[in-house]
């Protein structure tokens, strides 16, 4: 490159980032033709590699400036001998199915980084080489040029300046973010004690590049403890972007007002937030497919893009309805337009899939343009449970015959053939439930990989196609997926008598001295089932991808619990936040009572007549927790039998927005009664209910989990991972709902109230040791 005046700003950008601002025209694409996995890539790639000749070298390193740009990344491959650069790009399905507008960026790629190498090597011409390689095959389909130096520098300089004017508007921003953030107030004027030992926590690990699990009480100030050091740590460890990930929609919303507090009291602040949601959320005409042909917002994107863009980064506040009138105004998608923006933004806030989840477009992104990336994440004790169902998978065969009605003929014999292997292991049986040791057998794997296939060729053929055939395809391909990557982690098995699915959640096995409850009847069907028991596999390099993550809530359970099932590093800090609430504001009770399955009726007397004495002694407001919705109207029920005056309501099942609100209406400040309602359900954490509007919590049996054979599976793997005195299987999270119940009582420093445990078995040592240290039992 020639030698020209640096700038007294600089801007790094990859070459796949200066190439998709500059190069990307035309509609939106986004057709249903399966692309190759990260994996696939890896394999293609490793495929052209043992097919060229000694000397070839891969995965270049290359850099060169033009202007106040510094540009860089890594070419595939280069053949000295030949004089040729190759870009490797793995796809499934045939070339002619590759939008123009894709092979045009990917030959703007290519020709970047010949601009690179011929540069740095001095060439004065080069042979290109855009090699696509079959998933399914691995043979390839090469597109060649020759190019001279100049021409490709003549390139690569007008790609330059394309971007210069964004660039320079970039590193503006950058400059004036960092500057900020390093003198930003607390908006709240002083810490609170357990905020400060929290806020030193998370700024510590975000400074040092560690991982931090923060079990930090209701009542401190969780959300500002987690993000104002991490906003203050950007600056000094030169973060790129902060992700405040939620397990649950109310946490984004307090991570909004928190970020919004911050700009009150910084109103110069120079900050891009920005809220991910759902492509269902954020998609305007979910009956069309993505693409101009088909959707009108589709039609041209890339050409409108630049102007909202620009319009949005300006904006600075990126909440969904700020995105969706940006979009809109310039005829673009609001799903899509923020995606695009998840480049641009300073802290993004979304659910924990963007970061965890194998399609994830937040690691993704990161990793592509190696961002230094920090973590906030709430309410984390959902993260296992959260995490087991990202790597889960289920096909049913009621599904399978469903779908063979409906589609073309052409299909049907795939489908049937796995609908008759399926159903001939299924009655090979000799019980309901069967888990595989290793491997499926192979005539029903052949039958997955051969329907796969199949439906692949056909969405190829109708890229426009949507509808329930489309969903099908999804969970087969889901399941194929997590059957690729099956190994120890993870149980495969067979089901017969359940149509609907079992979560994990709801499923984990108990030891025989602590049993609660049998699992529910349903109806007849099949379910091949692929169930991930211990996400760590999984998670484990996104954890070390990561610059720092915090994962905070009040229930975390142990710190080996979640070192173990999230696969975090060894070196993983921990923080155990003291309680604001003085132990006298908490009056915590156990009543000697045997709430196990066997002795539930015979114990409901004594149980309501406690409820009743309690609210006598000190009327007020009271949640009542039980297990399962029977165990619910079992006791709701008795107790409008035996104390008709107590005021009571309950919550119900597939209850909506406006019966939930209703429920909560009902805890007026002074109001007397009690509303009964599911341990780990919507009302047992996420709810607030300050003051008088609360005072006190029944809760019934330990929350364990109900007894099936999938959760004497989960059980035994996990004892033998682990340690059977562990109780990772079931104590730990029954507990974590306990405590999150309990919870809802103390929610100031001002609260005071009582929480009654309601099952003897709280009284023994083991159960005693997971819960809070300053509950006085």
């Amino acid at each position: 490159m020639p030698d020209t005046p640096i700038p007294a700003w600089t801007y790094t950008v990859s070459v796949r980032s200066l190439c998709e601002f500059t190069a990307k025209r035309g509609d939106l694409d986004r057709r249903f033709t399966p692309s190759a996995t990260a994996l696939e890539g890896q394999a293609g790639q490793m495929a052209v590699y043992a097919r060229r000749a000694p000397g070839y070298e891969t995965e270049l390193p290359l850099e060169g400036r033009c202007g106040a740009l510094r540009v860089r990344g890594r070419a595939d491959g280069y053949q000295a001998d030949v004089n040729r650069l190759e870009e490797i790009k793995t796809l499934r399905g045939p070339l002619a199915l590759v939008p123009e507008n894709r092979r045009a960026l990917h030959w703007a790629q290519l020709q970047t980084y010949g601009a690179l190498i011929a540069a740095d090597r001095g060439l004065a011409e080069l042979e290109l080489a855009l090699v696509y390689v079959d998933a399914d095959t691995q043979t390839e389909t090469v597109l060649r040029e020759t190019a001279t130096a100049a021409a490709l520098q003549a390139g690569f300089e007008a790609r330059c300046r394309a971007f210069e004017a964004w660039a320079a508007q970039e590193a503006a921003h950058r400059a004036a973010r960092d500057a900020a953030l390093a003198g930003l107030p607390f908006p709240l004027g002083e810490l609170r004690p357990g905020q400060r030992l929290l806020a030193e926590a998370v700024y510590r690990a975000a400074a040092r590049g560690r991982c931090l699990l923060a079990q930090a009480p209701t009542g401190i100030g969780k959300t500002l403890g987690t993000l104002y050091p991490l906003l203050r740590a950007m600056p000094a460890r030169q973060l790129d972007k902060i992700g405040y990930m939620t397990c649950k929609g109310t946490g984004r919303l307090m991570a909004l007002d928190a970020l919004q507090r911050l700009q009150q009291a910084s109103p110069a602040l120079p900050l891009r937030v920005l809220t991910l949601v759902a492509k269902e959320q954020g998609c305007e005409h979910p009956d069309k497919a993505c693409h101009g042909d088909a959707c009108p917002l589709a039609r041209g994107f890339y050409d409108r893009l630049p102007a909202a863009r620009a319009e949005a980064v300006q904006q600075a506040w990126l909440d969904p309805p700020a995105q969706r009138r940006i979009a809109l105004a310039h005829g673009i998608c609001p799903y899509y337009l923020g995606q695009e923006l998840l480049r641009w933004a300073d802290v993004v806030v979304g659910d924990v899939h963007h970061a965890f989840d194998p399609h994830g477009q937040l690691h993704g992104l990161a990793q592509a343009q190696g961002w230094k990336l920090a973590l906030a994440v709430d309410e984390a004790h959902n993260l296992v449970e959260r995490a087991r169902a990202m790597y889960s998978a289920t096909l049913s065969l009621h599904s399978i015959r469903s779908t063979e009605h409906l589609a073309p003929k052409a299909l049907q014999p795939a489908l049937r053939r796995l609908a008759r292997e399926l159903a001939q292991l299924a009655r090979a049986q000799d019980a309901d439930y069967h888990a595989f040791d290793d491997d499926l057998p192979e005539p029903l794997a052949e039958a997955l990989q051969q329907l796969g296939a199949t439906l692949g060729e056909h969405f190829q053929q109708h890229p426009l196609e949507t509808g329930p055939l489309m969903q099908f395809y999804f969970e087969l391909l889901a399941l194929l997926r997590v059957l690729d990557s099956f190994g120890p982690h993870s149980l495969c098995d067979l089901q017969r008598a359940e149509r609907a699915p079992t979560p994990i959640t709801a499923d984990a096995p108990v030891t025989l001295s602590l049993l609660d409850e049998p699992a529910p009847a349903a109806d007849l069907d099949v379910r091949l089932s692929i169930r991930n028991l211990v996400p760590g596999h999984f998670l484990k390099p996104r954890f070390e991808a990561l610059h720092s993550v915090t994962l905070f809530s009040a229930t975390l359970g142990t710190a080996d619990y979640q070192r173990d099932l999230l696969g975090l590093p060894a070196d993983t800090a921990w923080i155990d936040v003291p309680a604001p609430f003085p132990p006298e504001h908490l009056c915590v009770r156990v009543a000697p009572l045997s709430t196990r399955y066997a002795h539930r009726d015979a114990s409901l007397d004594a149980l309501v007549d406690l409820l009743a004495a309690q609210f006598a002694e000190h009327p007020g407001n009271y949640l009542a927790f039980f297990s399962s919705f029977d165990y619910l109207d079992k006791a709701a029920t008795r107790l409008a039998l035996r104390h008709p005056e107590l005021p009571q309501w309950r919550q119900a099942r597939a209850m909506g927005d406006a019966a939930r609100r209703a429920f909560l209406d009902r805890f007026v400040p002074g109001g007397q009664g009690i509303g009964f309602a599911v341990l780990g359900g919507a009302f047992a954490e996420g709810v607030d209910l300050p003051g008088t509007r609360l005072i006190g919590a029944f809760i019934a049996t330990l929350a364990l989990p109900p007894v099936s054979p999938v959760q004497e599976q989960l059980r035994a793997r996990l004892d033998a991972m682990f340690g059977a005195d562990h109780g990772y299987a079931d104590l730990v999270p029954g507990l974590q709902k306990v405590v999150q119940a309990a919870g809802r009582v103390l929610r100031s420093v001002d609260d005071r109230g009582w929480v009654w445990l309601l099952d003897r078995r709280y009284q023994r040592p083991e159960v005693r040791a997971l819960l809070p240290a300053w509950w006085q039992l």
